[in-house]
């Protein structure tokens, strides 16, 4: 499925949030976009899984127009891993990945056996099997974390769009949840913070600043001291690992830090 984002502009409050952003997905990817806090990194997500309508331009699929596909269509196509996840009922583990069978039902038509056959191997995927009968809202931040990207796998979609992924996860379960999402094979557009796991797992980064996006290309080409510096306003040290992948030790812009 080939995505393109075509002077695409936003405005949230009156205020622009996205400016003319023009950009190419690279299929079965991962692309990774990053910035600081309120650069639009989310807000480009929202207005691509159509959560957010764009004030001007348009998101294509496959050369036609997003408003041309109802949202079932657009959620065969895509499934979305939000930030912030919240529900007013108690539902189980079970409950929530089975809402990612949705798209593929007619109204009204019940789950059966390949809908629970695919939850399984979903709740299994991101080493939450076992938690079926669980409550969600007993499950801590990472716990939930995994079981809505269990949600969106069981959806089985070509593309993913994943809103900083690793949020309230530990060290381990962000390199198993990356590993995972890069192991897909599927187009994968996805907001990071952390700097070095986009380095890690990211084929391609998008660099957004003030709504715009001011640079894009490989790890290697992106993430150097003075676009870090520019763009983060912290002093940057880039090395590389043995397989040449870049590795980030930040210090404060002010320079030296008291002990």
């Amino acid at each position: 499925m080939n995505i393109t984002i075509k002077n695409l502009e936003k405005q949230l409050d009156g205020q622009p949030v996205l400016r003319t952003i023009d950009l190419v997905i690279p299929e079965h990817k991962v692309l990774g976009i990053i910035g600081p806090n309120g650069s639009g990194k989310s807000t480009l997500l929202r207005c691509i899984c159509r959560v957010l309508q764009p004030d001007g331009g348009a998101v294509l699929l496959d050369g036609r127009s997003l408003r041309e596909y109802s949202p079932r269509q657009t959620a065969r196509r895509m499934a979305t891993v939000a930030q912030h996840n919240t529900y007013n009922f108690d539902f189980t583990v079970q409950d929530i990945v089975l809402m990612g069978r949705s798209p593929h039902k007619r109204a009204f038509e019940r789950d059966d056996t390949q809908d629970y056959r695919i939850v399984s191997q979903s709740l299994a995927q991101v080493g939450m099997d076992g938690f079926q009968h669980r409550s969600f809202s007993s499950l801590s931040g990472g716990e939930r974390q995994r079981v809505i990207l269990a949600r969106a796998l069981a959806q089985q979609t070509p593309c993913l769009l994943l809103d900083e992924p690793t949020n309230h996860l530990d060290i381990r379960y962000q390199l198993q949840l990356m590993e995972l999402v890069r192991g897909l094979g599927r187009t994968v557009i996805t907001a990071v913070h952390d700097l070095n796991i986009a380095a890690m797992y990211c084929d391609t980064l998008v660099v957004m600043q003030a709504g715009c996006i001011v640079a894009s290309g490989t790890p290697q080409e992106i993430l150097t001291p003075a676009l870090i510096r520019q763009v983060y306003g912290v002093q940057a040290r880039v090395l590389a690992d043995e397989n040449g992948v870049p590795y980030i030790l930040f210090r404060p812009e002010c320079g030296t830090i008291s002990k």
